[in-house]
């Protein structure tokens, strides 16, 4: 017997022993990358208009990276665009506390130190200057498929972000995820291009997947990610200071797209282009919402078209969602 207990004891403190082993691997691990390129793109002026669409109006990335007003669809707070602070913590059910980073020209706290080929690598394969990997709220996993040109136009715009001086709270992730988030970057290889813009479907899936649509459209599981095979089917609780409200079913099955023109759908994107963080009105209570519509309104027709014919296309699937819960 007490060679038996023996054995078992040895067997128990080898797996301990191997457990420790592997923790502390990935605790020193770093994640998948590539060195960052050395080029410094040039800012044309075809590449500004286009940062400034992409960034402002299509991958909206001044929603998580600046302050706001509590009115409808939680407009940026003008003075603050790219400030950073947006905090990804325990009450809106995220393992730890992530805030999105000052992306600014602020050399301490933004981005005026990195090169141009370090912030490409931060959004497209989810890394920062160091090499340690960036929490998957980003969407580093959407924006991978950005074109290198179409990344070169974000880079550029983002440089001419006023510098604000402010910092945001230390990032901390939960055990075991702060292991685990190390095998979600990936490096981007080879060249990168777009789809044509006169193939609809096909460019009309490459605006959805940078915009955003795929990620906050797809229900997410207990774990926070996506459900794979509801791709589009909505229910994906948003919670935040604009309250709460779960994301619509966009596949065809889905009760406006089941039904909308493709001129009824620009037309709702763009019945909120007048509309400015000082014009937008106070959401009834529990009508508000963080769909960015007054950002999107700013597409092109044939953006929002294109995504409309691609969104056509995509498995319907039967999922009824009650969008405003808390709505009188």
């Amino acid at each position: 017997m007490r060679t038996f207990l023996k054995i078992v004891g040895g067997v128990v403190l080898l797996i301990v022993a191997l457990i420790a082993c592997g923790v502390t691997w990935l605790s020193v691990r770093k994640p998948a990358s590539k060195p960052a390129s050395a080029e410094k793109f040039e800012a044309t002026p075809e590449r500004l208009a286009r940062g400034k669409y992409l960034v402002e109006h299509v991958s909206d990335c001044l929603g998580c990276h600046s302050d706001h007003v509590t009115k409808f669809a939680f407009p940026v707070k003008p003075g603050t665009e790219g400030i950073g602070g947006y905090i990804f913590d325990k009450n809106i059910g995220f393992p730890g506390v992530v805030a999105a980073q000052n992306i600014t020209a602020d050399e301490e706290f933004g981005l005026g130190k990195w090169t141009d080929g370090e912030i490409i690598r931060a959004f497209r394969e989810g890394v920062d200057r160091k090499g340690d990997a960036l929490f998957p709220m980003m969407p580093y996993e959407d924006l991978r498929i950005m074109s290198d040109e179409d990344a070169k136009s974000v880079v550029t715009y983002l440089r001419t972000l006023k510098p604000i001086h402010k910092g945001v709270p230390a990032k901390h992730i939960d055990f075991p995820v702060n292991l685990f988030v190390k095998f979600a970057p990936k490096p981007v290889d080879g060249v990168v291009t777009a789809p044509d813009p006169h193939d609809s479907v096909a460019h009309g899936k490459y605006m959805a997947t940078i915009g955003g649509c795929y990620d906050c459209h797809t229900p997410h599981d207990d774990h926070n990610a996506l459900i794979a095979g509801k791709p589009f089917a909505g229910g994906w609780e948003m919670k935040g200071p604009w309250g709460r409200n779960f994301t619509a079913n966009l596949t065809p099955a889905g009760p406006y797209m089941s039904h909308a023109t493709r001129e009824e759908f620009i037309g709702r994107f763009k019945a909120y282009a007048s509309m400015d963080a000082s014009t937008a009105p106070e959401a009834p209570a529990g009508h508000n919402t963080v769909m960015p519509w007054i950002s999107f309104s700013g597409m092109t027709e044939q953006d929002l078209g294109s995504i409309y014919d691609y969104l056509k296309t995509v498995k319907p699937i039967e999922n009824k969602v009650v969008t405003f819960p808390d709505a009188k």
